[in-house]
């Protein structure tokens, strides 16, 4: 393996770079220059991350318009010239692709934009590329190697090539975390923002449900899907949230804001890792020793529980609003997810060398979305995860948030088994479709660990702040080193 070759930019952050371009030392062509240079140097070759599955050929005819902006005056906001990638599930009517890493998807062409993208070019940011993916955002087999996909093939975490990046946003995760970009969107149904982010060592933001538009992003689940910012720092993150955010995120970044907060601490959802425990030990001593009132223990009802009802309800969705999906687009491609099975036996030597389509061939058989079992599912999920789940525990404990080790550290990358959890906190916030922020919390053996900060519908502002108090006080992220193995 290659070493992977100097940076200039390799500590900036999003903030760092946009008061560069506002003194006039930067160009965003210069930027995007370097940035599609870096990629070029690590993940094409070098260690050879596998994060970005397409460059965008418009984007220095964007940072050279950008700039001309600039020049004539006109600064559209804190993104103005900042590159960034986007998920490859999310649409862009560009001379890029958006395929959810699927080679079904490849002659297609969405018809426009997806909002959120709409906002980002309204921002002054510079789309670099599309990310990597779990093909079909994971949601296709239960053996899966999180970061694969047929089209941009298997993503690396970058502080160890042999160690799985998590998913579904991977590539989003990988490339934050290895400065191929600045900031990243990825998008989740269940843990497809927080476990990356966690597994990269970054900062990731999963918004409650419906504060981001969720048009144009290849679907799972309509109750679930939202698409979130990928960073290398809280206010890098937050900062991404505000431009694709349709409610409005009017964050403030106090490095006190954890004095006074009550957090509830859900063991529950943690003690399946003894060194991401002891770290965890290490995270609620210091948030006490910044003013927090720990509530301990404050355990979410019903977090084991949610597992069964909301598959059965991410099924009869995901068979629904796929077909919703793949009817909007203009090209030959598969319009159903039964076309979808058909295509990816037609070419299992490509689509499925390693794992299948089980979840394809068990949503398939779900009916529509007016039959009693997926409406049943639905309120058991709703009753489970808010009523009597995180709306009960905030309640009773008047709780400003909930907190909780994101994961384990990075498992081997494994195309026999597939994937290794081994446990997190993701589900509660994602069945609910309520806010949750990870920000990195140490390392195990040399692997980044996150923590997990998850609160009411809407407590984005809240969350923030006490996501940013703790990184502020922790200053756990250090670059990754590209080592072959989680060895030292």
């Amino acid at each position: 393996m290659d070493a992977a070759p100097p940076f200039e930019f390799e500590g900036s952050t999003a903030s760092d770079l946009a008061s560069r371009l506002d003194s006039g030392e930067l160009t965003a062509r210069a930027l995007a220059e370097a940035y599609l240079a870096r990629i070029e140097a690590i993940d094409r070759v070098g260690p050879e991350l596998r994060s970005v599955i397409e460059v965008n050929p418009d984007a220095l005819a964007i940072a050279d318009a950008l700039d001309r902006e600039r020049r004539e005056g006109h600064v559209r906001g804190p993104l103005h010239g900042i590159p960034i990638m986007v998920k490859d599930n999310i649409d862009t009517a560009d001379g890029m692709k958006t395929t959810a890493g699927s080679l079904a998807l490849v002659g297609s062409r969405p018809a426009k934009d997806a909002p959120l993208i709409t906002r980002l070019r309204d921002a002054g940011a510079v789309l670099l590329g599309k990310t990597n993916l779990s093909e079909w955002a994971n949601f296709r087999s239960t053996r899966a190697s999180s970061g694969w996909s047929a089209r941009g093939g298997q993503c690396r975490n970058p502080y160890a090539l042999d160690r799985s990046p998590c998913g579904s946003s991977s590539g989003s995760g990988v490339a934050v975390a290895a400065n191929l970009c600045a900031i990243a969107v990825g998008t989740e149904t269940d843990g497809s923002i927080i476990c990356p982010s966690s597994l990269n060592g970054i900062v990731g933001i999963k918004p409650t449900v419906g504060s981001v538009n969720g048009s144009g992003i290849v679907p799972i689940s309509h109750t679930q899907d939202t698409a979130g910012p990928m960073a290398r720092t809280v206010a890098d993150a937050a900062t991404l949230l505000s431009a694709i955010a349709e409610t409005e995120v009017a964050f403030r970044l106090d490095p006190g804001a954890l004095r006074g907060a009550r957090i509830g601490v859900a063991r529950n959802m943690a003690g399946f890792h003894d060194h991401v425990d002891a770290l965890f030990e290490d995270a609620l001593a210091a948030m006490r020793d910044l003013g927090a009132e720990m509530i301990d223990p404050a355990d979410v009802p019903h977090a084991a529980e949610l597992t069964e009802p909301e598959w059965e309800v991410l099924q009869f969705e995901f068979k629904t609003d796929l077909a919703v999906y793949l009817a909007s687009l203009d090209g030959d491609v598969p319009r159903t997810l039964a076309a979808l099975i058909e295509f990816n036996r037609s070419h299992a030597d490509l689509e499925m060398p390693f794992f299948g389509q089980e979840l394809f061939e068990q949503a398939v058989q779900k009916g529509p979305l007016t039959e009693p079992a997926y409406l049943e599912a639905l309120a058991t999920c709703g009753r489970l995860s808010r009523e009597e789940g995180l709306d009960a525990v905030l309640r009773e404990h008047k709780l400003d948030a909930v907190v909780a080790p994101s994961g384990s550290p990075a498992w081997l990358i494994d195309h026999v088994l597939g994937d290794h959890y081994v446990g997190g906190n993701t589900s509660p916030a994602a069945v609910s479709g309520y806010p949750s922020i990870t920000v990195p919390m140490g390392f195990v053996s040399g692997l980044p660990v996150g923590i997990s900060f998850i609160g009411p519908a809407w407590s984005e502002n809240t969350l923030i702040g006490i996501g940013f108090a703790f990184e502020q006080a922790s200053g756990h992220r250090t670059q990754p080193g590209f080592r072959a193995t989680e060895s030292p």
